[in-house]
């Protein structure tokens, strides 16, 4: 789908580059001593990372998560970073066929007003956590840059770290954001295959393929401290979809190295009316071949783990290249008060509130952490 009129053209070339490699990225062609390449070299460059995705990989994971365990202890030390999601709306005007929140579905809908954003931060910033992530559903007309702006400037006063998981902005609007307190922006490319792409979200703002990819950049642009990048794994070839991911951090950060970046590696997971999706061929062995991928070839990046993940393999993540993970997870709106006004965007396996999310850190010798910045704006 074209650019819609309200929508800002930048000029940049990190498309172009990311599209380049993707597009010659055969993983059959790599094999056993390509990976040990990789995984012997100090400094990975685009072909070792090629390798590490590749399904030559899988018969060394061990190794893998030998050397991101490391990297991660290098970097990170026993740090886990804490954060939560919130809700502010579900209403939706795009047609994304795997999302609880697509328009059509037959879901409560429901947006929280200035009270109730102050209950659930309140509510929130009491289980000692220092670090939010607002979401809505795609849309400008349900929840208009000015109420998130608002909702940036409520956050300020609870938490020391404000993130936004939302519809893609323009720069001016990106700034409008930052200037109301928010210092990162998230955004999720679902899938990089642009074909693959145009089939699964039928309708909406969120139709527009290149829009959303320029995002981090726009927010970049704009001043934002971070950006952070995922693709929905299984919707398409994953080892694709992870390369293009990275790539896309890469070539931004080469870009403005002044910058925080983090990556997240969600799957798929059901959602109310179609409890029959899944993520395909994304076995939790590929999960964490990713994530070690990840962590070996860009090891200053955060990397977190979706509470979509069995807690089981949350747990171990955390040991590996994780850096970075959610507490005390509610995906629909107004839960965090216990007030529930609107139904969730899909199902998570990890509900376990903050508390018990702490325990569990430090019984494995990991220090969770609340913030890892003072705001002094």
């Amino acid at each position: 789908m074209d650019y819609l009129p309200h929508m800002q053209v930048i000029q940049s070339d990190i498309l172009a580059k990311v599209m380049k490699e993707v597009e010659n990225y055969d993983e059959a062609r790599y094999q056993a001593s390509d990976v040990l390449e990789a995984l012997n070299s100090h400094h990975l460059n685009i072909e070792h990372l090629k390798a590490l995705l590749s399904s030559a990989a899988e018969d060394f994971i061990e190794d893998l998560a030998l050397k991101a365990s490391k990297l991660k202890l290098k970097y990170f030390g026993n740090n886990i970073a804490l954060f939560t999601p919130l809700y502010l709306s579900n209403f939706c005007n795009s047609k994304c066929v795997y999302c609880g929140f697509q328009k059509g579905n037959k879901i409560t809908r429901a947006k929280l007003d200035e009270q109730e954003i102050h209950a659930e931060m309140a509510a929130i910033a009491q289980s000692g956590l220092q670090e939010i992530l607002m979401l809505t559903g795609e849309g400008r007309e349900f929840a208009s840059v000015a109420y998130i702006a608002r909702a940036c400037e409520i956050a300020r006063e609870y938490f020391k770290v404000v993130g936004v998981e939302i519809y893609p902005m323009n720069v001016d609007e990106y700034a409008l954001l930052h200037k109301s307190g928010c210092d990162y922006v998230t955004i999720f490319q679902e899938t990089y295959n642009e074909l693959k792409y145009s089939k699964i979200h039928l309708a909406g703002e969120k139709s527009v393929f290149k829009y959303r990819f320029f995002g981090q950049e726009r927010a970049l642009m704009a001043g934002m401290r971070g950006v952070a990048f995922g693709a929905l794994l299984g919707i398409d070839n994953f080892r694709k979809d992870a390369l293009a991911c990275v790539l896309h951090a890469y070539f931004l950060q080469q870009k403005y190295p002044h910058a925080e970046f983090s990556l997240s590696i969600p799957r798929l997971r059901p959602i109310i009316n179609n409890t029959k999706i899944s993520p395909k061929d994304v076995s939790e062995k590929r999960l964490l071949q990713v994530l070690c991928a990840y962590r070996l070839f860009l090891p200053f990046a955060h990397i977190s783990l979706s509470s979509r993940e069995r807690i089981g393999f949350r747990d171990e993540a955390i040991k590996l290249g994780v850096s970075k993970m959610s507490a005390g997870v509610s995906v629909g709106i107004g839960e965090h008060s216990g007030a529930k006004k609107g139904d969730e965007q899909f199902e998570i396996c990890d509900d376990r509130s903050v508390g018990e999310i702490i325990t569990k850190l430090r019984n494995l010798k990991l220090q969770p952490v609340m913030s890892d910045s003072v705001y002094v704006g």
